[in-house]
C-alpha cells in the first residue's frame, strides 16, 4: 500500500513500460462509506523477471514519483541521484519528463538541469527534453538546440569532409548517428559496434532491419565488441567514431583502447568527441560530471595533450575542434578530434 497521486493509472503508466505486469487497487476512503470515493492510496504489485539491481533502481526513483511529495530538502545533487538509479532505463521511458518533474518535486531549476543533462546523455536519447512552457526561461542557444544533434551534425560533416565511404561507429548505443549515417548515400558501407547488446537490439529496431532489402542490410553491420581487446571486425574502414566513448572507459584501459582503435584496426580517419569539463560550470545545478558513469573528464588542454600523444604514436596528424555555442573563457561543451593518418 502507498500514495499513488493520479491514481492506479499512473501505476500503470510508470510501471508497464519496463516490463512489469502491474495490479494496482485503490483504496476507498471507508470501506463503511463506499460514496466517500477512493483515497489517495492504491495497493500495488509488480510482477516480472528484472535483474535485482534494475528493479531497486527503478523503486528508488518511482515510489517517490507515485507520491510525488518530497519531505526533505532537496540540493542539485537530487539531478545526480536521479539520473543515476535512472541509468539504463530512464532516458527511454515514454515519460521521463513527467518522471523527473515529479521526482525533483516540480522544482523549475532542478528540473530543467535534469532535463537537460537527459538531452546531454546524446545516444540513449532521441530529442532534447523542453521545459513546459511555464518553465521557460532565456537560455545559451546550445540548450535550446540539443547538444547531441549538433555533434551529430558536426561528426557527420567531418566524415563528408574526409571523403570516407565506409565508417564504423564505435560504441554506438541505440543507433541515432547510424540513422544518420544510412540516409546518406555517400556512405556506402556502415558498421555499429557496442559492448551492450541491448543498446544493439534498440539500435536493430531503429534501423528497421528486420525490413531492409537485402541490398540495404549489406550496407550495414551490427555486431558486439568491446573497445580495449583486438577484433579483426573493427579493422577495414575508412573513417572510425568514438562519440562520447572514451570518458567512460578507466584510464588505465584507455591505452588498450588507443593500441585497439589507431594501431590495430588504423582506420584512415578517427574521429574523436569527449565533453570539455571546464564548460561545465555553465550548467546550471550540475554537481560532479556530466553524467553518473564518466569516468573522468579532460579540460580542453587535457584532451589537446592526450590527442597529441596518440597522433605521434600511432602515425596520425590531428586536428582539435569545438561542439557547440562557445563561451569566451570556457570554449564549448563538446570538443572534437579529427585524426587522419599520413
Amino acid at each position: 500500500m502507498l500514495p499513488c497521486r493520479g491514481g492506479a493509472e499512473i501505476a500503470h503508466r510508470f510501471f508497464e513500460p519496463l516490463g512489469w505486469t502491474v495490479k494496482a487497487t485503490p483504496i476507498s476512503l471507508d470501506d463503511a462509506f463506499p460514496d466517500w470515493g477512493d483515497s489517495r492510496y492504491v495497493h500495488l504489485r509488480l510482477d516480472g523477471t528484472v535483474r535485482l539491481a534494475d528493479a531497486l533502481n527503478q523503486l528508488y526513483v518511482l515510489l517517490p514519483v507515485l507520491d510525488e511529495s518530497k519531505h526533505y530538502w532537496q540540493g542539485p545533487d537530487e539531478v545526480d541521484k536521479l539520473l543515476r538509479s535512472g541509468e539504463g532505463w530512464l532516458t527511454d521511458h515514454p515519460d521521463k519528463d513527467l518522471i523527473a518533474r515529479r521526482y525533483l518535486g516540480r522544482s523549475g531549476d532542478l528540473t530543467r538541469s535534469a532535463l537537460a543533462r537527459l538531452a546531454e546523455l546524446g545516444d540513449e536519447v532521441d530529442d532534447a527534453v523542453e521545459p513546459a512552457a511555464d518553465e521557460e526561461v532565456e537560455q545559451p542557444v546550445e540548450k535550446r538546440i540539443p547538444l547531441n544533434t549538433q555533434r551529430h551534425e558536426a561528426v557527420h560533416a567531418v566524415l563528408l569532409e574526409l571523403e570516407a565511404k565506409s565508417v564504423i561507429d564505435l560504441g554506438c548505443g541505440p543507433g541515432q548517428f547510424l540513422a544518420r549515417l544510412v540516409k546518406t548515400s555517400a556512405f556506402t558501407r556502415i558498421a555499429g559496434c557496442d559492448v551492450s547488446a541491448r543498446s544493439l537490439q534498440q539500435a536493430g529496431r531503429r534501423l528497421h532491419v528486420d525490413r531492409m532489402s537485402e541490398r540495404q542490410s549489406d550496407r550495414i553491420e551490427l555486431f558486439q565488441g568491446a573497445l580495449t581487446y583486438e577484433d579483426p571486425r573493427f579493422a577495414g574502414f575508412d573513417a572510425a567514431v568514438l562519440m562520447e566513448v572514451v570518458e567512460h572507459v578507466d584510464q588505465p584501459r584507455l591505452e588498450a583502447l588507443e593500441s585497439v582503435v589507431f594501431g590495430e584496426a588504423r582506420p584512415g580517419a578517427v574521429v574523436v568527441t569527449t565533453p570539455n569539463s571546464e564548460y561545465n560550470a555553465l550548467y546550471e545545478g550540475l554537481v560532479g560530471m556530466r553524467h553518473p558513469d564518466h569516468r573522468f573528464e579532460w579540460t580542453r588542454a587535457e584532451f589537446a595533450e592526450w590527442s597529441d600523444r596518440v597522433a605521434s604514436t600511432y602515425g596520425y596528424s590531428v586536428d582539435v575542434r569545438g561542439i557547440g555555442e562557445r563561451d569566451q573563457q570556457l570554449g564549448t561543451p563538446t570538443q572534437m578530434a579529427v585524426f587522419t593518418r599520413g
